[in-house]
């Protein structure tokens, strides 16, 4: 089991490289479900080590000029806030047992891996539909509608607040649509603003958490081998295929969370 977590780790870092935007949502099931780590724990974990990847992913799209470096801090400063108040004061306050209903006990454990799986169906449909839109790569730049970008911007901050994902699923169409970026630069800037909003939101977790340095310092850099494996990948095969494949895989992976943790 334990090469299996091992493998799965890499895979994360293998997927952010294929296909970006949502190659992150494997982090917190791999934590949870192979190496036995608390959900709560797993979102925290999960911040450093998407945000760890998706730096490096980020320092090589801007050396190759892919990287909007004044959007990312626009476009994060929102995201950047939400999300490091969501981890200093709302995920602390979470009960371990939030409510109860007869036979029905509704625990942190659940309530966190039933909204995570959710996000991974959504996900799911997110790249399975972006691998199969054929529109152009390039559309016209546009001005920044700063309430927009402040909307979206909060509501990508609580989603990776709460569950630890990077959002890059989210992040990408929304810099896309709203910014007019070609997708190229939309996908480096997406990796910038989500290293900014994880690497700071896990700074909100100082005090809340006992981190085992040593065992997420491991993953991560596992993880981060797993990016130029999935970069070199990606260069020889369809990325809309892979896309696709990967948003099924998903798509399945978060049914079967949804239904183990709702009639376990």
């Amino acid at each position: 089991m334990e090469v299996i977590a091992y493998l799965a780790s890499a895979l994360i870092g293998i997927s952010l490289g294929l296909v970006g935007g949502g190659g992150s949502i494997l982090t917190v099931p791999v934590l949870v479900y192979l190496f036995g780590v608390s959900p709560l724990l797993a979102t925290s974990y999960s911040l450093f080590i998407v945000g760890s990847t998706s730096l490096v992913g980020a320092f090589q799209n801007y050396r190759n000029g892919h990287v909007q470096v004044k959007t990312a801090l626009l476009f994060g400063l929102s995201s950047v806030t939400t999300v490091w108040l969501t981890r200093k004061f709302l995920i602390p306050v979470i009960p371990h047992q939030i409510a109860s209903f007869e036979h029905f006990q509704l625990t942190e454990r659940m309530l966190m891996m039933v909204l995570f799986a959710i996000l991974m169906v959504i996900a799911a449909i997110a790249m399975i539909r972006s691998g199969k839109d054929n529109t152009a790569e390039s559309v016209a730049v546009k001005s920044p509608n700063l309430a927009k970008l402040t909307f979206f911007g909060i509501g990508i901050g609580l989603t990776t607040g709460l569950l630890g994902a990077g959002g890059g699923f989210l992040l990408i169409p929304t810099l896309v649509v709203l910014l007019g970026l070609p997708m190229k630069e939309a996908i480096g800037t997406s990796l910038f603003i989500i290293a900014l909003n994880s690497l700071i939101g896990f700074s909100g977790d100082f005090g809340h958490f006992e981190i085992n340095w040593e065992f997420l310092l491991k993953i991560t850099l596992i993880a981060i081998a797993g990016i130029f494996i999935g970069g070199n990948i990606s260069r020889k095969v369809d990325s809309r295929k892979l896309k696709i494949g990967f948003g099924w895989f998903v798509l399945i992976m978060g049914l079967y969370i949804l239904t183990k943790e709702i009639f376990h």
